[in-house]
C-alpha cells in the first residue's frame, strides 16, 4: 500500500483527525522529556519497593511506637518520616526563625550553647509552607510533597549528568543506583538532601554544557538549602575560572556568563550565614551555633579516624557511637578510594571531579554522627559514574534482579538502620 493508501485509509478510519495533529485521548510527552522516563520509572519504582520494605520493618519490629514522636517515633509507620531533623524543619515552615543571641547551658555536658532552628537553611522549609499555601495541604504532606518532587528532579539530573559522559543505558541505572544508594531512606522523607541533590546535578550539568547563568542560579539556591553547598559553589567557582584563564575557551564562551557564575554562587550561602550572625550579635553565630549546639564542625578528619579505630578493634569509645550504622558507615569509606579511582579513570569533567572532591573531604573532615556517612555522600553522586557505566554492560534481565535486590535490601541498610538503628 503507498503511504497515499495509507494516510487515506488512516483518515476514514479515525474521522476527523488530520495528519500532523496529536490524537486526542492519548498521552503524548515532548520529545526532549522521553528519555526520562525509563530513569524516572526505575528511580520510583526501586524507592517505592524501599520504602515498603522500611514500613513492613517498622510494623514488625514496632520500636517507633515507644519513642517521642520527635525523637523517631510515632502512632504510624510514616510518622517518622518526620523526626529528628524534619521536626526542625516542620519548626521552621510553621513558625519561622528566632533568632536570639545564643543561649548558654550549664557546663559540662556534650552541649555548651542552646539548639536554635538557625542551624537548618531556608529554602526547603520556605517551599514546605509555599506548597501548603498553595495547595491546602498540612505542612507534613506538603514537605514529603516537596521531598518526592525533588528527588525526581534529581534523579533526572543525575541521569543528564551520567547519560553525557557514559550514554543513556548507565544514565538510567545512575538514576536507579541513588535510590539504593546508602542513606537513600532521607530521600522521600522531611530531609533538605533531595532538594540539594536536584539543584546540584543540574547546576553541574549547566556547568558541563556551558549554560553559566543558570549554572550561577542554581549555585546560589543551593546556598540557601545547606552549608555543605560550599562544595558546589566552590565547584562552579572553579570551572568559571579556568574557563577564564584558558584563551580558548574564553573566546568561544566570553567571560560575563563565567563571570556571573562566579560572583552569583556563593551569594546565597554568604547571605544566610551572615544573616545569622547579625541578627544574633555574633558574626561566626552559626559556626558556634554548630560546634556548640550540635557538636557537628570540621576537625581536619580526626573525628573520622577515631572511629575507624574504634571499630576495628570492637569498641565503641567515641562520640556519636551507633554500632550497626557506623559498621556501615566504614564500609562506605573503605570503598570510597576505589570509587573515587574509578570516577577518575573515566576523566570526567573538572566541575564533577572538583565537586566529588571537596564533598567527600567535607565529610570525612567533619565531626558529625558517622553512622549518617551514607547519608552526607548522597550528594556526591558522580561516585556513580563507572559503577553504572560497568552495570551498563548487562543484560535488563540480570539489571532487574540487581534492582530487585538492591532494592529489597535497601528497606533496611538505607532506610531502617538510619532512622531506627542511628539518628539520621
Amino acid at each position: 500500500m503507498s503511504t497515499a493508501s495509507r494516510d487515506t485509509a488512516e483518515d476514514s478510519a479515525r474521522p476527523g483527525e488530520r495528519a500532523g495533529r496529536p490524537r486526542t485521548g492519548r498521552l503524548s510527552l515532548p520529545p526532549a522529556a522521553r528519555p526520562y522516563v525509563p530513569p524516572l520509572v526505575l528511580y520510583g519504582v526501586t524507592k517505592l519497593v524501599g520504602l515498603t520494605i522500611f514500613a513492613c520493618l517498622l510494623e514488625y519490629a514496632g520500636d517507633y511506637r515507644k519513642k517521642e514522636p520527635r525523637f523517631g517515633g510515632g502512632a504510624h509507620w510514616w510518622d517518622v518520616l518526620q523526626t529528628w531533623d524534619g521536626w526542625w524543619y516542620l519548626q521552621v515552615a510553621e513558625k519561622g526563625y528566632d533568632p536570639r543571641p545564643l543561649q548558654p547551658l550549664a557546663p559540662g555536658g556534650l552541649f555548651t550553647v542552646q539548639q536554635n532552628s538557625v542551624a537548618f537553611f531556608p529554602l526547603y522549609p520556605g517551599l514546605i509552607r509555599g506548597v501548603s499555601e498553595v495547595t491546602g495541604l498540612g505542612l507534613y504532606g506538603s514537605a514529603i510533597l516537596v521531598s518526592v518532587l525533588a528527588s525526581f528532579v534529581a534523579a533526572a539530573g543525575i541521569y543528564a549528568v551520567v547519560s553525557t559522559l557514559a550514554g543513556t543505558r548507565a544514565g538510567t541505572i545512575a538514576a536507579g543506583l541513588w535510590a539504593v544508594a546508602p542513606g537513600a531512606g532521607v530521600e522521600w522523607a522531611v530531609y533538605s538532601e533531595s532538594l540539594f541533590v536536584a539543584i546540584a546535578a543540574w547546576a553541574c550539568w549547566c556547568v558541563m554544557t556551558k549554560r553559566w547563568l543558570a549554572a550561577g542560579l542554581l549555585a546560589f539556591f543551593a546556598g540557601l538549602n545547606r552549608p555543605t553547598s560550599a562544595a558546589l559553589i566552590g565547584a562552579v567557582g572553579l570551572a568559571a575560572l579556568v574557563t577564564l584563564l584558558r584563551p580558548e575557551s574564553r573566546r568561544e564562551q566570553g567571560v560575563l556568563g563565567p563571570v556571573y557564575a562566579m560572583v552569583a554562587a556563593p551569594l546565597g550561602l554568604l547571605t544566610y550565614i551572615a544573616w545569622v550572625g547579625l541578627s544574633m550579635g555574633d558574626l561566626t553565630a552559626y559556626f558556634t551555633l554548630q560546634r556548640e549546639g550540635w557538636a557537628h564542625y570540621f576537625d581536619g578528619g580526626a573525628y573520622t579516624l577515631d572511629v575507624l579505630r574504634n571499630v576495628a578493634v570492637g569498641h565503641n569509645d567515641y562520640l556519636f557511637a551507633f554500632s550497626v550504622p557506623d559498621l556501615l558507615g566504614v564500609q562506605l569509606v573503605i570503598a570510597l578510594p576505589f570509587l573515587i579511582a574509578l570516577m577518575l579513570r573515566r576523566k570526567p569533567p573538572l566541575v564533577l571531579v572538583a565537586y566529588t572532591l571537596a564533598s567527600v573531604l567535607t565529610v570525612l573532615g567533619t565531626q558529625q554522627m558517622f553512622g549518617n556517612t551514607g547519608r552526607y555522600l548522597l550528594p556526591a553522586f558522580p561516585l556513580l559514574l563507572a559503577p553504572a557505566a560497568a552495570l551498563g554492560r548487562l543484560k535488563w534481565p540480570t539489571l532487574t534482579v540487581f534492582f530487585t535486590t538492591a532494592a529489597v535490601a535497601s528497606g533496611w541498610y538505607a532506610h531502617y538502620v538510619i532512622f531506627e538503628l542511628g539518628i539520621p
